[in-house]
């Protein structure tokens, strides 16, 4: 490598650095907030303990659908700031904003469908009394949140992600602070539990909306108008838009619902291999929830070079963006196999059978394997959704997890029943068919380059 090429990478990987930094400190404050909303519920009582698992999953499958369709805007944006900057770039934004309120309404009047989708369990009533009130409460967060990420793309796909951090640090500030004091009642705040951390949520939710409206530009609510009360939206710049997003949402559920199923089928190694893995889940977050950001800022810049028609930027983009991220496992991989107990102790181990220490350091040791898998097929997707390229991403998850994946693991579970010691063999089954996954996408990736393929045809701004 030529020290011109050196100093070339040096100046990408700062670019990079600069757009995906915000994004990983927002992911990490959503992480924080995730995890303060479980132990709340945790320790109000054992009912909302139980509830929360199949509440929490249930709702955000639900609500990830909406996000991820609202969510194709930041490709659409990413590319137009590329192609002719702010003005092209705020039509496309307000064209996601005008998808994003229809699709919010929508989910806000699915809640009394929401709530009573418990009741069709067969678990125990009070149980299911708790899943319903956060599930109702889940339709009205999940439409905010579906809102925001309209408002999301336009700052992301243009790289002003600093307002993507100042606003989550803002909101995840308020979720916890609404969430303790309503799920237990406290600061004044009516103890509410369940429902609590549903309410918790949407005040957080709520707060980073006012963030994002304070920013957002005249340009863009000009834009928003000229399309709904003068232009109107035309179906031949909206259709291809929603079938695309359409794919990406289809794919989330996909992915959620796939990733319940693998608690649900460990489960059957035994209660202390349920344990184990409830506990290395948590751990496993830290490994890749950062990396979501490094992922959005990659797919941000190779969207704005595709906009450029700067199609062999694209891989240089890709590689600086990996060379990045796989610094960011090897960190916490050392961490993960040398010093296991240093991020399981925080769970409370030490008091718990040593067949659950055992079985959780042996995991924790092992789930590198999965965060360097996932920061291929992760990126690789980011990257196809840059392009346009969605139905490819949706066709690969679904035939490798649901029709390899889970059943392959399901099959060989079955031969380690009570087994808490196969739990980490598991794990890196799961991990390998997650790479075949990112295989599959770079060599897509790889295609589209060679080709100029460019499947995000933009309509211009109407004056």
């Amino acid at each position: 490598m030529s020290r011109a090429d050196a100093t070339s990478n040096l100046v990408l990987a700062r670019r990079i650095l600069d757009v995906s930094l915000p994004l990983m400190g927002s992911m990490i404050g959503n992480l924080v907030l995730m995890l303060v909303d479980r132990i709340c519920l945790a320790r109000y009582s054992s009912d909302t303990l139980a509830a929360s698992g199949p509440a929490v999953y249930t709702a955000m499958a639900i609500v990830g659908f909406f996000v991820a369709v609202v969510g194709f805007s930041r490709s659409c944006v990413a590319q137009a700031f590329g192609r002719s900057g702010h003005d092209e770039a705020a039509h496309q934004a307000a064209l996601g904003i005008a998808v994003g309120l229809v699709l919010a309404a929508v989910l806000m009047l699915t809640a009394p469908l929401l709530a009573m989708i418990p009741s069709l369990s067969s678990r125990p009533p009070a149980l299911t009394r708790l899943e319903s009130q956060f599930l109702f409460g889940s339709a009205f967060f999940g439409a905010g949140m579906t809102f925001n990420m309209a408002l999301s793309s336009y700052f992301n796909g243009i790289g002003r992600t600093r307002i993507t951090l100042i606003a989550g640090l803002v909101g995840q500030a308020v979720g916890v602070f609404m969430t303790i004091g309503l799920v237990f009642g406290r600061f004044g705040l009516p103890e509410l539990g369940m429902r609590g951390s549903a309410l918790g949520t949407l005040a957080g939710t709520l707060a980073i909306t006012a963030c994002y409206l304070a920013y957002v530009p005249a340009t863009v609510w000009a834009s928003f108008r000229r399309l709904v009360f003068h232009t109107g939206i035309r179906v031949s710049e909206l259709a291809p838009r929603l079938r695309k997003g359409f794919a990406l949402g289809v794919t989330a559920g996909v992915a959620n619902f796939g990733n319940a199923i693998f608690i649900w089928v460990m489960a059957g190694l035994g209660a202390t291999a349920l344990a184990a893995n409830n506990v290395n889940l948590t751990v496993s977050y830290l490994g890749v929830i950062p990396l979501l950001g490094l992922g959005i800022g990659c797919s941000v810049l190779c969207g704005n070079a595709l906009g450029r028609g700067d199609f062999d930027q694209v891989p240089r983009i890709i590689g600086v963006s990996l060379a990045i991220e796989l610094a960011y496992v090897v960190v916490t991989a050392f961490v993960q196999i040398a010093m296991p107990d240093v991020l399981l102790g925080p769970f409370g181990l030490a008091g718990k059978p040593p067949e659950i220490h055992h079985a959780s350091v042996a995991t924790a040791r092992v789930l590198w394997t999965y965060s360097l898998a996932f920061t291929f097929s992760m990126t690789g997707q980011a990257v196809l959704e840059s392009f346009g390229i969605t139905r490819f991403v949706f066709g690969v998850r679904f035939a490798l997890m649901w029709l390899l994946s889970i059943p392959t693991i399901y099959v060989m579970n079955q031969a380690h029943v009570g087994e808490p010691d196969y739990l980490p063999t598991a794990w890196v089954i799961g991990s390998s068919f997650e790479a075949a996954i990112g295989v599959l996408y770079f060599w897509r990736i790889a295609r589209a380059v060679r080709h100029r393929q460019n499947e995000i045809v933009l309509a211009r701004a109407v004056a």
